[in-house]
């Protein structure tokens, strides 16, 4: 009894030092999100196009253009294809094409999420060496030449980082990260919709503050 009471203990005190070495080694970064922060480096990863919306999207396109595309096909054979779908009452000519041309554009669009999803389009990461005086962009694109689009230039380099905010039908919260002699370069996505007004301000002052540069809004 005494044994195992003292094993106990040792276990504890074992599990207590290294606690307290995990706590003394990440209290020179910080883990938020996709985000890791040390007092000289930032790295932020990016999903791309594996997202819920994006799945949801492609999925609610695929099956709503094959129904499409089946009560078209239905009505030019004369019988249903599939039974739930009826089509007796469609003719072929005007309202089959259509329904056709429906479904085969449908399918093209879904087939384009799904490939954006398959090779996760937009993914990659920002990396920010304040050591090195480095940044380094990454994204990965469509197959082909600009598959792995990387960009490689110097801290010093970067004159301010600017915000883009337009509120409306089709809001814009984009941040943009402006270069000497490259023009800005979109840190986040075009499309993304995510980001508060506040939260977009934040993460620019967060980074602004990071790269000792100035803030811009337009």
């Amino acid at each position: 009894m005494l044994k195992a009471i003292s094993e106990s203990k040792k276990v504890k005190s074992k599990l207590f030092s290294l606690f307290s070495q995990f706590q003394s080694t990440a209290a020179g970064f910080s883990i938020s999100n996709m985000n890791w922060r040390s007092e000289h480096i930032w790295v932020e990863l990016l999903k791309g196009s594996r997202k819920r919306g994006n799945f949801f999207w492609a999925c609610i396109l695929f099956l709503g253009s094959l129904g499409f595309l089946s009560v078209g096909t239905s009505s030019y054979l004369g019988k249903n294809i599939i039974s739930i779908l009826p089509s007796q009452e469609i003719i072929f000519f005007p309202q089959g094409v259509v329904m056709s041309f429906y479904g085969i554009a449908g399918l093209f669009i879904s087939s384009y999420l799904w490939c954006t999803i398959l090779w996760n389009v937009g993914s990659g990461y920002d990396r920010f060496d304040r050591k090195e005086g480095i940044v380094c962009i990454f994204r990965w694109g469509f197959p082909g030449i600009k598959r792995r689009v990387f960009l490689r230039f110097l801290m010093r380099d970067i004159q301010s980082i600017r915000i883009q905010v337009k509120e409306g039908l089709y809001p814009r919260r984009i941040l943009y990260m402006e270069i000497r002699g490259q023009g800005i370069i979109p840190l986040t996505r075009t499309d993304d919709k995510f980001f508060t007004p506040r939260e977009i301000e934040q993460k620019a002052a967060e980074l602004a503050y990071f790269l000792r540069v100035p803030i811009e809004v337009f």
